[in-house]
């Protein structure tokens, strides 16, 4: 059998996606899959090399690799007037933030950054107004406890536990989002390389759409796997977590998800943060 590498992040709700593919519960006809579990930060990195055939990346690192990768309308990262957290040490503002702030980021192609860069004000020639400090996502909280950072931009379930870090909420982005908006936001996005050729894509984006639509339908066993890569995190937790960010959009973005994406960039562009709007090329599962 052709082995089919396939990326994604080791986090519990793209755990649960994968859960049917990984068990064999789902299988893609003619491949065995190597899981390629790297933060998606890195993954964002390879996918600018076209290595991977499929992979997560954010939504925001789409533009500069739309020549190598269409979209799948399955295993879509979004959130419904819930995103990205930005934490401080000490209360401050948004308009703090442009002072001069030390602001942890967890990658320079995340979504996450791209939002705060557009409710920062920042735009590509101008001085960002706060100093971004790269940061592996899951020590973002310690970063700004520890004064490394003043404030940090929180992603994964640290979402759901930051209120017992004894940091201060200075924007939620999700939210920022959908009252500017009235659309989800769109974080991260399955892709898949063109290189593989129309029949294979749909047949793989159709498995992964399979394996989605299973973890939901088999929740229970699914979270025992998503368990292993939660950091962890209790059961109860990993569940709310997963159900934020596998949800309805996940198995199909929809036109509401297209939208979004078209408004982010069209946003990001304006501000000069990416050099034009990039063709949304979507394979539907």
């Amino acid at each position: 059998m052709d082995t089919l590498m396939i990326g994604h992040s080791p986090d519990a709700d793209d755990a649960f996606m994968y859960y049917a593919l990984a068990k064999e519960k789902v299988k893609i006809g003619g491949y065995q899959i190597d899981h390629v579990m790297e933060d998606i930060e890195s993954l964002n990195h390879r996918a600018r090399t076209g290595e991977l055939p499929v992979t997560a990346i954010s939504a925001a690192a789409y533009p500069d690799v739309a020549d190598k990768y269409r979209i799948m309308s399955c295993g879509s990262s979004v959130g419904r007037n819930y995103g990205p957290l930005v934490l401080s040490k000490s209360p401050m503002t948004v308009a703090d933030l442009t002072g001069g702030c030390r602001v942890a980021i967890p990658g320079e192609y995340t979504t996450a950054y791209m939002l705060l860069s557009l409710y920062t004000g920042r735009a590509a020639d101008e001085a960002a107004g706060f100093e971004p400090v790269s940061v592996d996502f899951d020590r973002i909280m310690q970063a700004v406890q520890s004064g490394e950072a003043d404030a940090g931009v929180i992603i994964h379930e640290g979402q759901i536990t930051w209120q017992d870090s004894g940091l201060h909420k200075v924007l939620d982005l999700g939210e920022a989002w959908m009252e500017d908006t009235k659309l989800p936001i769109p974080l991260g996005l399955d892709v898949i390389n063109r290189s593989l050729g129309d029949e294979k894509m749909q047949t793989i984006a159709r498995a992964l759409k399979d394996s989605i639509v299973y973890a939901r339908e088999h929740e229970e066993e699914a979270i025992d796997y998503a368990l292993q890569f939660g950091r962890g995190i209790d059961r109860d937790t990993c569940r709310d977590f997963v159900r934020m960010y596998v949800n309805d959009d996940t198995v199909d973005m929809g036109d509401e998800g297209r939208r979004a994406l078209e408004t982010l960039y069209g946003r990001a562009a304006e501000r000069g943060l990416i050099p034009k709007v990039p063709p949304l090329d979507i394979i539907q599962a």
